[in-house]
């Protein structure tokens, strides 16, 4: 008996470390933000643009206890947000419908109706949470980068924006749909839903609220579509919610752990009175006014072109390093290399390999592209897989490399991969993979191939270039490609991220 008594403690200790490294062993979820040709700059450059519009058309609560309320929540919350640090600002829009949304570059709305509606502090936290994930997720510039790809095709993938080709962050938030409530920054996938209920969970539980009562609140909202769809319409469009919300969310709190909960910041029974004597809010609907908002999506390219001659690759060769030095490569002489002047991509062309449209935009129908790639939609978690199914094999650059394929022939669709050119040859320094696309150019009217070569980095992150050209110079320029492949050395231990 006295040899049991005296295991008790040991076995205690060893069941106390076993609890330790389990708990050890658990961490919050990695999310990834997706593909962003605007910098953090410009995010607050596009934001402060879209507030002008948004308060042209919705009333503002002037200040107030109600938005003093709001707003010391909302700086508890931001505080504890990821990525860049924005300077958040947060506004109540004295609207009844039960809303709220956020614009790029830390910029969040709540409508009054989310206010009257929320039964506890926790629950509207949650929906703030939720809306500062998706500004530190980027999510509003990452689906105007990939609409804006669309437009204006592969060179926007390795800064085509750089040089006498420079666009202004205006012209293309103008293609996509210009500023204010454009759609774009309002209506997310539900892979970006699951994204900012992961990020905004962890958000609440480090600022002191209970991750599910983001959920409680969700979960309401569509009890009462029920009652009154009207009222809540406009929040179940803007917010898909993905059929595992509250497995997910439950998932992620217990990969927190415990939460320490934080007193209010106030009274939530105050704010219901404070809002009651107000007059009533009115709906959108009555707003007359702001109805006439439209999204102009911009028009395609014509396919009426001015193209030129390539010009054949002169024998000399110049060397283009990355400004931060996270690659370098050689280049012929006479091409000309164009690089953003933020971001880490570069496209490098020969004289005729820009095209003009009738509209007036530059196309790249020959030349080569490098860039850092992450996949475009984001990830939730440490592994990346297609949710289309891999078009190769299902390691982890063959999955990435068959999410960059997609997204290239998405935004291009006249181009079709090569059956059987998959190929895994030795580039960059390292085990890379590279397959052929195809198509007839609707810019040109003639054949064009477009060679994908990926290499995969230390950090999950890929290194890739694109090389374009028409089918009838692509003999021409072979040696040139070869080289630029063979040359090009990459830092894979530099530091990089989608911030520009």
């Amino acid at each position: 008996m006295k040899a049991l008594r005296a295991m008790r403690p040991f076995g205690l200790a060893i069941l106390a470390l076993c609890l330790g490294a389990a708990a050890a062993m658990a961490a919050p979820t990695v999310v990834q933000p997706g593909f962003n040709i605007f910098s953090v700059s410009q995010d607050i450059e596009v934001g402060k643009q879209s507030v002008i519009e948004v308060e042209r058309q919705i009333p503002m609560l002037p200040p107030s206890a109600i938005t003093r309320h709001v707003e010391r929540l909302g700086a508890r919350l931001a505080a504890q947000a990821p990525g860049a640090k924005f300077a958040y600002q947060f506004k109540v829009a004295n609207l009844s419908e039960i809303n709220a949304f956020a614009l790029p570059g830390g910029f969040i709305y709540v409508n009054r109706g989310i206010l009257e509606n929320a039964r506890t502090e926790g629950e509207l936290a949650g929906v703030m949470a939720h809306e500062i994930a998706h500004v530190a997720l980027r999510h509003s510039t990452n689906q105007a980068s990939k609409a804006y790809l669309a437009q204006s095709g592969i060179g926007i993938l390795g800064g085509l924006l750089g040089g006498k080709t420079q666009s202004t962050t205006g012209q293309i938030v103008g293609a996509v749909g210009g500023f204010g409530l454009n759609a774009l920054f309002l209506k997310y996938s539900r892979s970006a839903e699951t994204q900012a209920d992961v990020v905004g969970a962890q958000i609440m539980a480090r600022a002191g609220y209970d991750p599910m009562e983001m959920v409680n609140f969700f979960e309401t909202m569509r009890r009462q579509a029920g009652s009154d769809p009207g009222k809540v319409e406009k929040f179940l469009s803007s917010h898909p919610a993905p059929v595992d919300r509250v497995a997910r969310v439950r998932q992620e709190a217990s990969l927190m752990g415990p939460t320490r909960l934080a007193s209010p910041v106030g009274s939530i029974a105050t704010l219901h009175r404070d809002l009651g004597q107000l007059s009533p809010a009115p709906t959108m609907a009555q707003l007359a006014g702001a109805q006439n908002q439209t999204v102009a999506q911009g028009s395609q390219p014509s396919a009426a072109a001015t193209r030129t001659s390539i010009e054949q690759p002169s024998t000399g060769s110049r060397t283009f390093r990355q400004r931060q030095g996270y690659f370098e490569l050689q280049y012929p002489a006479n091409w000309s290399a164009l690089a953003p002047a933020q971001g880490y991509g570069v496209t490098i062309v020969p004289r005729g390999g820009l095209t003009k449209t009738a509209g007036g935009q530059q196309r790249l129908t020959c030349g080569v592209v490098v860039n850092h790639y992450v996949p475009f939609d984001g990830m939730v978690g440490g592994q990346y897989r297609d949710p289309l199914g891999s078009l190769f094999g299902k390691t982890p650059l063959e999955e990435a490399t068959s999410d960059l394929v997609r997204q290239v022939m998405h935004a291009n669709p006249h181009l079709k991969l090569l059956s059987g050119s998959e190929r895994s040859p030795m580039s960059f320094g390292g085990s890379s993979f590279s397959v052929r696309l195809s198509g007839r150019s609707p810019v040109t009217g003639v054949g064009e191939r477009v060679t994908v070569v990926t290499r995969r980095l230390q950090d999950k992150h890929v290194i890739y270039m694109l090389l374009v050209s028409p089918v009838t110079d692509t003999a021409m320029l072979a040696p040139s490609a070869d080289l630029m492949m063979r040359s090009l050395n990459v830092n894979v231990r530099g530091a990089h991220s989608q911030a520009g």
